[in-house]
């Protein structure tokens, strides 16, 4: 119950990373709200396990008024805000020529801008408190080129400076500002390419190729590391990118 009476804030917390990162959170003790655009997957992850303290809201990250919205209905359920997790996130693939600029805009205002804005209203908060974590899901695509993934790849990278740029805005206020960089992780989004790919078995192949250690992450791992960030025996760490990619970083 290391996480006992914290409260955590978890953007795209209806599906995959998010919703194993809200799940262990809760089992730790923290008092979790997932936001996310799609409801029924919200209510979903709320009603998973009897016992933990997990509430939802509705919220697109690329709007304004939902990421104070969203905030404040934690500060009133939970009268503070511990932990951010910016996770929400999308992905469009194709060559940089043949990607449509609505998309490129799409894939920039929830990856990059979405995680601003929910920073932009809860960081006053955590200052007030003079402690707070914040960690963003960037990727190892932050971290270095893919072709194909372009915008994608380019959106991540945004994410990973804004994270080092605001960890050394706040590392005097008490807050702590890092990134998890997965590599391919099996969560919807991933069964979604696999779904449009010609040959799923090939394009799975492939992709588990890609990582030194032949296979994909589970959700959880990825969400382990979401806590080790959030942990408050470790706060002398801040603006990292914390990879866990299979060992593509390194190659």
């Amino acid at each position: 119950m290391r996480f006992k009476g914290r409260s955590a804030i978890i953007t795209g917390g209806g599906t995959g990373i998010g919703e194993a990162t809200a799940l262990l959170l809760a089992r730790n003790g923290a008092r979790v709200l997932v936001a996310g655009r799609r409801e029924e997957k919200l209510k979903e992850v709320c009603g998973k396990e009897e016992g933990l303290s997990i509430e939802y809201k509705v919220c697109d990250v690329s709007v304004q008024s939902d990421c104070a919205a969203t905030v404040e209905t934690a500060l009133s359920e939970h009268g503070r805000i511990d932990i951010l997790f910016n996770n929400a996130g999308i992905i469009f693939s194709g060559p940089s020529h043949e990607v449509e600029t609505d998309r490129f805009q799409q894939m920039f205002d929830i990856n990059v801008k979405g995680a601003f804005m929910m920073c932009k209203y809860a960081i006053p908060h955590m200052i007030s408190a003079g402690r707070g974590f914040i960690v963003n899901n960037s990727s190892v695509l932050g971290l270095k080129g893919f072709a194909g993934l372009s915008t994608y790849s380019a959106s991540k990278g945004a994410l990973v400076q804004l994270t080092r740029s605001m960890a050394l805005e706040y590392a005097d206020k008490g807050l702590r500002v890092n990134a998890v960089c997965p590599g391919g992780v099996w969560t919807p989004m991933f069964d979604s390419y696999l779904e449009r790919a010609e040959d799923a078995d090939a394009a799975q192949e492939f992709m588990e190729s890609l990582h030194p250690m032949g296979r994909l992450a589970d959700p959880y791992e990825i969400a382990e590391a979401v806590l080790f960030l959030c942990d408050e025996k470790v706060m002398f760490n801040t603006g990292s990118m914390l990879s866990i990619d299979g060992g593509i970083i390194a190659k």
